[in-house]
């Protein structure tokens, strides 16, 4: 027998009471908990979740994103592979389980539901139903199909996307959503065709039409979506039918915490504590039937040791009654592992970059910053020598997308908010099928940046050639995921961030914006590697 007691003051949010009191463990579950009279300052609470998560985003393989994510009071995590899906299909979701189970946090996954996620650009692989229910069967432990991005599909039958729901409802899977800005009969439809959640909501009414039909609201605070302050009010009233997700978390963000951080927020906002620690803790084990304890006897053993219920600074991280993160040391070690890539294109020339038009008027791709939503508008572009250039006096900057899977011409538009002065950066994140994605002042910097993640075959990046920088975190796990140490990864990412802001960038976060610039299935324009693409009307724009 391998007993183990830990004593504290126990906030079981299930009954929602605080006691001082020690729980028993053995074999990793716990056994008992009595009460006592002692007076203890710390508190033990159960583990944070992440509700829903592209584990990608963070640039990490799950084995090391788990040694960052377990020092922050994360034991488990909802987690869509579908970034690495869209590069090497279903060997890149393979990939992710197997390198998971290497790691005690929890890692529960999705069979991706929408790759690629439209017909409108190029992907590395793709996903049919078969290779849905191939998924099911070959791993019973993915617990829901992936978010249905293509939300157009639902509402007008596309037979394919109609054939995935029916596999997933066949094999009794939850069906994650992502439909912004949906309402009104199209919603209703959405939702009843089996979709439970929804990740994207930026406004409070949006949240409540969607709350009303059924569904689960994910608070959202990633690297670029921030929507905790718009929506966190819902916790009063709502919060059981809320949760907590990151969605995408780049690494210098992850260096500085996970979802302790929303509870934290919330509790400062004077929200219940037992309401919040529902949210973060209780709602998406219930939700997606999780194997997590929630601190009941009979329970696995996983919960926090935290300094108090406002800090929530996290002591200790138990899972499956072992330490795992204590006292700032994290004591799973880093693993080997073997990792494939998709990655074909060729090193592109200054020219690859001109856009050799007459006219100057042309529609601008207007960034929101801190919400994956864009604006479409209209400039005047300058001309120089019949090619359209950048006009940083006005915000104007080029941006392309190079398809990274075939040696195409790469495909450019106009953005505004970048706020580059001059320099360009680039990026192999560019969600959903993750070409090569760059935006800069000059088309010599553009090109830098692009063949510099080229020939690492994968990565971000940063040209100036003004001040003589260029700079690159390479990402070889097919062109998304660093294998070094999340502290060095971290660190990078943190240096490439400030150059850009060096160079002029006002975003709060100009790479995971830049990453969002391609994703089609989220209006109001973006770019693909084919062409500008209007997301409300869902066609090319000519």
């Amino acid at each position: 027998m391998n007993k183990k007691t830990f004593s504290g003051n126990i906030v079981d949010v299930v009954n929602e009471q605080i006691f001082s009191g020690t729980i028993s463990v053995e074999d990793g579950n716990i056994i008992s908990i009595d009460e006592n009279k002692n007076e203890y300052e710390h508190f033990i609470i159960p583990g944070f979740i992440d509700s829903h998560i592209h584990i990608e985003s963070s640039m990490l393989p799950p084995s090391e994103f788990a040694r960052i994510a377990l020092s922050h009071g994360t034991v488990g995590v909802v987690a869509d592979p579908h970034e690495i899906a869209n590069v090497l299909g279903v060997e890149g979701v393979r990939f992710m389980i197997e390198n998971a189970r290497t790691v005690p946090l929890k890692f529960y996954f999705s069979a991706p539901s929408c790759v690629p996620a439209t017909r409108f650009e190029t992907s590395g692989a793709s996903l049919s139903a078969e290779d849905i229910e191939l998924l099911f069967d070959e791993f019973p432990d993915i617990r829901f199909l992936g978010e249905m991005m293509n939300f157009p599909g639902v509402i007008h039958d596309d037979q394919e996307v109609l054939n995935k729901i029916a596999v997933a409802r066949r094999h009794n899977k939850l069906i994650d959503g992502h439909a912004p800005g949906l309402s009104g009969q199209d919603l209703k439809k959405y939702a009843n065709a089996g979709i439970t959640t929804d990740h994207e909501c930026s406004r409070k009414e949006e949240a409540l039409e969607k709350l009303s039909l059924g569904m689960k609201v994910q608070i959202r605070e990633g690297s670029a979506a921030r929507n905790f302050d718009e929506l966190i009010d819902l916790a009063r009233e709502h919060f059981k039918d809320c949760m907590f997700c990151s969605d995408d978390k780049h690494p210098d963000d992850l260096l500085e915490g996970h979802i302790n951080l929303l509870v934290q927020r919330a509790v400062s906002e004077g929200i219940d504590v037992m309401k919040i620690l529902r949210m973060a803790c209780v709602n998406p084990v219930r939700h997606y039937g999780l194997d997590i304890g929630l601190l009941q006897i009979g329970d696995p053993a996983d919960f926090l040791i935290v300094d108090s219920l406002d800090q929530f600074n996290v002591i200790q991280t138990i899972i499956g009654g072992r330490a795992v993160y204590k006292n700032g040391h994290v004591s799973v070690p880093r693993k080997r592992y073997k990792y494939s890539n998709n990655f074909n294109a060729l090193p592109k020339t200054m020219r690859d970059f001109y856009i050799e038009h007459n006219y100057s008027n042309t529609p601008v791709i207007e960034v929101l910053d801190g919400q994956l939503l864009t604006r479409k508008i209209e400039h005047h572009i300058n001309i120089e020598n019949h090619n359209l250039i950048s006009d940083p006096e006005h915000d104007i900057l080029k941006i392309a997308v190079v398809n990274r899977y075939t040696n195409r011409k790469p495909a450019i538009a106009f953005v505004k908010n970048f706020g580059l002065q001059k320099g360009a950066i680039a990026s192999s994140v560019a969600h959903d099928s993750h070409n090569v994605i760059a935006v800069g002042v000059s088309e010599d910097d553009i090109c830098d940046a692009v063949n510099l993640i080229i020939r690492a075959k994968g990565g971000i990046a940063v040209s100036c050639k003004e001040d003589n920088i260029s700079e690159l975190l390479p990402l070889p796990i097919a062109g998304l995921m660093s294998d070094k140490h999340y502290k060095t990864v971290g660190n990078k990412y943190r240096e490439l961030d400030n150059l850009a802001k060096q160079l002029g960038s006002q975003l709060s976060a100009p790479f995971m914006s830049l990453s969002f610039m391609a994703l089609l299935v989220i209006p109001e324009i973006k770019l693909s590697d084919k062409g500008l693409f209007d997301g409300v009307k869902f066609k090319f724009i000519a």
